[in-house]
């Protein structure tokens, strides 16, 4: 079956060894991040889903953070793993953040309080999918990237650096640069055990 769309989905792949030589411009991956999360759909039309995008030393920044916060809890016998993992994020060209805004998420509660349970969650989903579009794109573009989430441990540094709105809740981060090695083989179970089908 010939979909552009899912060809795109199959190109997304976890990338950990990222550089620095981007195919495109800062601004052509600014644009294509912000127009993948514009299109992207979410309950109600919320658009709760929010992103701030680090370039270079920025970039760098998030990932010195990221170690200070976690040399205070890693045993330092296990640090070394951690901090070359880190290290590996810190390569790459930039790293996304993505948050989602609480105060959308009460404002939907309220207006529909039937339904306010769901929205808390119907906001995750809204942001996975954010996610996913954004990291779909940019594998499309021939850029690497790998989805983190070192939040909440890093939140408090992160909204204080790049002055975060305290309604954004930030939910995972995004490192992405030039694909520096290839992919390896990915496994997939069987789809019996995945799928039921009824005619």
């Amino acid at each position: 079956m010939d979909n552009a769309f899912l060809e795109a989905l199959k190109r997304r792949r976890t990338q950990y060894a990222l550089g620095r030589n981007l195919p495109v411009s800062h601004e052509a991956v600014t644009t294509l991040i912000q127009e993948a999360i514009k299109h992207t759909p979410s309950s109600f039309n919320s658009q709760s889903s929010r992103a701030v995008i680090l370039f270079g030393a920025q970039s760098v920044k998030l990932w010195d953070i990221a170690k200070d916060t976690l040399r205070k809890i890693v045993p330092a016998d296990a640090f070394a793993a951690t901090e070359k993992k880190l290290n590996s994020f810190a390569a790459g060209a930039g790293t996304v953040l993505f948050f989602e805004d609480q105060d959308v998420v009460k404002g939907l509660q309220e207006k529909f309080a039937l339904y306010a349970d769901n929205f808390p969650v119907w906001s995750e989903q809204a942001g996975g999918m954010a996610q996913l579009s954004v990291w779909s794109t940019l594998a499309n573009a021939g850029i690497g990237a790998s989805l983190q989430h070192y939040n909440p441990l890093i939140d408090e540094a992160v909204a204080k650096e790049w002055n975060i709105p305290a309604s954004w809740k930030l939910r995972a981060q995004m490192p992405f640069g030039s694909n520096e090695a290839p992919f390896n083989e990915k496994a997939f179970m069987d789809d019996a055990q995945r799928f039921r089908v009824h005619h």
